[in-house]
């Protein structure tokens, strides 16, 4: 193949990628706490990216390196429910998932048949003191702004909120779920931090900015389309050319 193919091949791929990254953005633009993934684009050299003109030089490729995660805080709404919280600062809500801690900012809250905390996937949240909250049903419930649930005026335990020194570690199992991937990169008490009852955090999704990034990128994609149906064209002909026998 040669490096115009090559390059517009590896283009495509990249765009789709991309266009992967934004379609999810999209669809969680109206989960809680939802932190939206962006892309670093880098370019990659190959040997199939050898110029075949024999000059010795090398092309590279665009390519998206890695994707990261944007960590910026979303707007707080206000929903009324006792149920949900919002946290204003950096930190996350700690909860036990199926392979260990999880973390999130999402306080969409429900009360578990067993009278648990959970997410709104259903982990357990965690109290800072170790454990899990219990709450009574039918009873007010009343969360102050350093996380610490009360029933009655009668303390039920306090929210684990933690931070980290890099959220690098932390890749995203779902949703607005996240698991720390590095062990050494350990969470301590998040400060500087608030909880807010009644209210919850948007997704910082920026809809309209997406959109348009979107159909950026979908535009990107045709052109580049175009570019290898055109190279091939060439290539055809300038195969029939040489292949022709003069008369």
């Amino acid at each position: 193949m040669d490096s115009l193919s090559v390059a517009a091949a590896s283009g495509l791929q990249s765009r789709m990628d991309s266009l992967s990254l934004l379609a999810n953005n999209l669809a969680n633009a109206g989960t809680a706490g939802f932190k939206m993934d962006r892309e670093f684009y880098g370019v990659y050299t190959s040997n199939n990216a050898d110029d075949p003109s024999g000059s010795n030089t090398v092309s590279t490729v665009p390519v998206v390196d890695k994707q990261w995660t944007d960590f910026s805080q979303g707007n707080l709404q206000t929903t009324g429910s006792p149920l949900d919280i919002g946290l204003s600062g950096r930190g996350f809500l700690v909860a036990n998932g199926p392979g260990g801690a999880v973390y999130t900012r999402n306080g969409a809250l429900r009360v578990s048949p067993a009278g648990e905390l959970i997410t709104g996937e259903g982990y357990p949240l965690r109290s800072a003191g170790g454990g899990t909250i219990h709450v009574a049903a039918g009873k007010t419930i009343d969360i102050a702004k350093d996380g610490t649930v009360s029933q009655n005026g009668q303390p039920l335990g306090q929210l684990e909120i933690v931070d980290f020194k890099s959220t690098d570690s932390l890749k995203k199992m779902s949703g607005a779920i996240f698991q720390n991937t590095d062990p050494k990169n350990l969470p301590f008490p998040a400060t500087n931090v608030e909880v807010e009852q009644g209210k919850t955090e948007a997704s910082n999704v920026g809809v309209p900015d997406s959109a348009m990034r979107m159909v950026g990128m979908m535009r990107q994609f045709e052109m580049l389309q175009k570019a290898i149906t055109l190279n091939s064209t060439m290539n055809q002909k300038a195969l029939e050319e040489v292949a022709r026998i003069p008369t």
